[in-house]
């Protein structure tokens, strides 16, 4: 199941008269940026909690065995920690078709530091994309990404990556700690 959102998100022209915009990165865009940058820094955005609902069916799992990424959910008082990049709109081309699988483009309040701030995008999958998964129990969603494999790697390697990356912003996420935690060990 997918939902190429590509098209969707081309129409959006929010940023297009300007040189450069903040795109906030809070999923693998915190550590894998295969794309052109102008500057990269730590930032957070407030009032969303990343969770593990969309289902990956293009790049951590296929459609017969989705894996399981990053999404948003809204969440009062929340702070979900990132990485922000400074882009020039031609890029959103490119990541419009890495994002591509039920993520659109939202405008939201991107915070450097407790004074600075600036106005960006995060690419946000909802609840009505075909391939959102939702919640789960801890278990069969560790279990779910520890069975999952797509063209860009093992869904555990992506669970992994994140902690990690995370870790190096000195930044921690509960839920992605406890779903690391509760990943069946390799034998």
């Amino acid at each position: 199941m997918t939902f190429d959102t590509t098209a969707h998100n081309s129409h959006m022209t929010h940023f297009d008269r300007r040189d450069s915009l903040w795109l906030f990165g809070y999923g693998s865009l915190i550590w894998k940026a295969d794309f052109p940058f102008l500057e990269r820094k730590p930032a957070w955005i407030e009032h969303w909690s990343r969770r593990f609902w969309q289902g990956s069916h293009d790049h951590r799992g296929t459609p017969e065995a989705p894996g399981r990424v990053v999404t948003l959910t809204q969440d009062k008082g929340a702070r979900c920690d990132g990485m922000a990049y400074r882009i020039q709109p031609e890029v959103l081309r490119q990541l419009d078709i890495r994002e591509k699988n039920g993520y659109l483009r939202e405008v939201v309040p991107i915070h450097f530091t407790a004074t600075r701030s600036a106005e960006g995008l995060i690419y946000l999958a909802t609840p009505d994309n075909e391939a959102f998964l939702g919640e789960a129990s801890l278990t069969a969603m560790a279990g779910q990404i520890a069975d999952a494999r797509g063209p860009s790697g093992s869904n555990r390697e992506y669970l992994l990556n994140l902690e990690l990356a995370l870790h190096e912003l000195g930044a921690s996420d509960d839920h992605v700690s406890a779903l690391a935690a509760a990943l069946p060990v390799i034998r």
